[in-house]
């Protein structure tokens, strides 16, 4: 090789030498200067179980504790990271003799959520969050801040066990932010409240009085139950649960039953729907004069009693009257002297009209009558009466017979004017052996 070729390499590899540290200088000159508060912006690159490394430019990568990942406590980094996602952060430390770089996304996080909170607390905007953790009293959701979601404020009935919502997203609505005290306090509740209104109103308006639906009943009160008809709910007060008297709600349906319904009253501007259940049932009297006829013997229950007779039911929804004549043989004041509530009585059945929904009953006609009293026999020793002439005598027993037939039904006449007719004959032989 000549020396002019050797001249050549030796300068070329000069002049490549020297790029190369010219580029390292370049290289050095721009790689950023960090101190701790700094925001940065970097790519993560890897995601442990407790902490995730992000590449920012710098000579080494830095690395993001689980905790400072989020401002709710997470389980895992991988929770709030994902690999080659792009992040903001803030310089917690470093320290390049040991090449260590703590970062902080939940700093950056809570100061951007601090702006942005005001504006949807005042524009009532409706803002998604995961449920991060189930505790005393709620729900915390991570929105950037640590938000607390009571459980009044979660849906519009209520809830006994959360477990099962940790990691479900809720459509929720800031209620109310305090920086100083770290606190935000969010509502799925009105969000739910305010759909469910604007949804009841369209429903209320395709619907008519008469119309049967099915329905779910969602709660029981004291005057009756709340059924659901597709998205709202109707009230079927107690006395429209069934034909026959209803004491309560609950011995009749039970919470989460099918029912069919019919719609009795529409209140639009109240919001108000009034259901029956027994509307759609067949009545108890439609039946009647099939499943009773006029004599039948049965057995009924005193339902109510009045001054003129008692109410006796002798089938569910069917109630006849027994009047105060018809109750007992005997003559009584008032039904209280015989009967009582809730007694179960033999009835007969005198008379039906299904049409006008009433049934004449008879209590004394399923008993024997009792026998008449025996007449009392004259007491020893009573002296005889002065004996009167006989004109006079026979006037008086005359009489005296006449008014006992009239106030006694079981006495025959014809066998009383033959006791006349002898006691005549034998007082007139009589008298003959006197003279």
């Amino acid at each position: 090789m000549s020396d002019e070729v050797k001249v050549q390499d030796q300068t070329q590899e000069a002049q490549e030498t020297a790029v190369s540290q010219a580029e390292a200088e370049h290289a050095m000159n721009n790689v950023a200067v960090l101190k701790k508060g700094a925001t940065v912006k970097g790519k993560i690159v890897k995601v442990d179980a407790d902490q995730a490394f992000v590449d920012i430019g710098y000579k080494y990568d830095g690395v993001i504790p689980v905790r400072e990942l989020s401002s709710v406590s997470l389980d895992d980094a991988g929770q709030a990271v994902q690999l080659g996602q792009e992040v903001e952060l803030k310089v917690v430390s470093i320290n390049d003799a040991k090449e260590t770089l703590v970062l902080s996304k939940r700093v950056v996080d809570s100061e951007k959520a601090w702006e942005t909170l005001q504006g949807q607390l005042e524009s009532k905007e409706i803002i998604e969050a995961s449920v991060a953790e189930v505790v005393k009293g709620g729900l915390v959701v991570d929105i950037g801040v640590r938000g607390f979601v009571p459980a009044s404020m979660v849906e519009r009935q209520f809830v006994e066990d959360f477990s099962s919502y940790k990691g479900r997203t809720l459509r929720l609505r800031v209620k109310e932010i305090d920086r100083e005290k770290n606190k935000v306090i969010l509502s799925q509740k009105d969000v739910l409240d305010e759909e469910f209104e604007a949804n009841k109103k369209k429903i209320i308006e395709g619907l008519q009085v008469g119309q049967v639906l099915d329905g779910t009943v969602q709660r029981l009160t004291q005057f009756g139950a709340f059924i659901d008809i597709g998205g709202i709910d109707g009230l079927v007060h107690i006395s429209e649960l069934a034909w026959h008297h209803v004491e309560q709600a609950s011995d009749v349906v039970k919470e989460g039953d099918k029912v069919k319904v019919q719609i009795l009253k529409l209140d639009p501007s109240n919001d108000k729907i009034s259901l029956s259940i027994k509307a759609t049932q067949a009545g108890p009297w439609s039946n009647v004069e099939n499943d009773f006829k006029a004599g039948d013997i049965v057995t009924g229950t005193v339902k109510r009693l009045a001054a003129f007779g008692a109410f006796v039911e002798v089938a569910p929804g069917v109630e006849g009257l027994v009047h105060i004549s018809q109750i007992a043989h005997r003559h009584i004041g008032t039904p209280h002297e015989v009967l009582k509530e809730g007694q179960e009585v033999q009835v007969k059945i005198l008379e039906i009209n299904a049409s006008e929904k009433r049934v004449s009953l008879s209590i004394k006609e399923t008993e024997e009558a009792p026998e008449a009293p025996a007449a009392a026999a004259p007491s020893a020793g009573k002296p005889e009466r002065e004996r009167q002439p006989r004109g006079d005598r026979d006037r008086g027993n005359s009489a005296s017979h006449q008014k006992e037939i009239a106030g006694n039904e079981n006495v025959s006449l014809s066998n009383q004017g033959l006791s006349m007719t002898l006691g005549e004959r034998f007082g007139d032989k009589l008298s003959k052996f006197k003279k």
